[in-house]
Formats: C-alpha cells, structure tokens, sequence
C-alpha cells in the first residue's frame, strides 16, 4: 500500500518559500511543492494568479473571524478540500468552472449532511 505513497516523485514533498504581500505587509509562506501546484490549479479556476489566491483567502480567513495564527496549514487543508470536493462532486473536475461561480452555502450544507449521516452510521455500528 504504502509503495503508492512512497514511490512518489520526491519534488512533490520539497519545500518552498514564497514571499508575498499579504494585507499590505511582506511575508513568506512555506509549502510543499505539491501544495502550491494545487493552489495555482484553485487560482487559475478564477482567473487568478497565485498571489492574488493567497491574498484572498487571508482577507476571507480575518473577515470571517479565523486566527491565521497556521496561515500555511489553513493553505494546506484548502488544498485537502478542494480535492475531496473534487471526489464528491461538488466542485467539477474540469477546470472551466470557476470556484466563484458554486454556490458554496448549498455545498457546505450538502458537506455538513454527509458528516452528520456518516456520523451516525458510526455510532450505529
């Protein structure tokens, strides 16, 4: 199993450093290749580049009340997320769909359904 995992091209794991501005201040943040390869796939998705991707997300993340404290695990979980969206169907593989144009309030709800369902399967079992 792990083989799949382990046999990987090992760029995908190297880390790297991106400086950008950030609310108007100059900062670095550090993922993994594969990461940033999924961001830039999010920003093209809206016609952004990488930079104005991440600058958003900060704004969004500090509007809606969220410490950025782990600005670069929040970075890494939007990657999670967009891909396990992907496997659900809620976001279309194809990228001429923009992630702009989903009516995220609907996904989130149909998201908390599943969970609350598997839930309780869970607990049933």
């Amino acid at each position: 199993m792990c083989r799949l995992f382990i046999g990987a091209e090992p760029q995908l794991w190297e880390p790297q450093t991106r400086s950008m501005r950030l609310d108007g201040v100059c900062t670095s943040v550090r993922l993994e290749r594969f990461f940033w390869t999924v961001l830039e796939e999010i920003g093209r998705r809206d016609g952004l580049t990488l930079s104005q991707l991440v600058a958003r997300l900060s704004q969004e993340c500090a509007e809606a009340g969220h410490d950025p404290a782990n600005f670069a695990s929040f970075l890494r979980v939007c990657c999670g997320r967009y891909q396990a969206l992907q496997l659900t169907g809620e976001i279309p593989v194809t990228q001429n769909v923009s992630i702009g144009s989903l009516d995220s309030e609907r996904i989130l709800e149909r998201e908390r359904r599943r969970q609350a369902e598997a839930a309780s399967f869970s607990a049933t079992s």
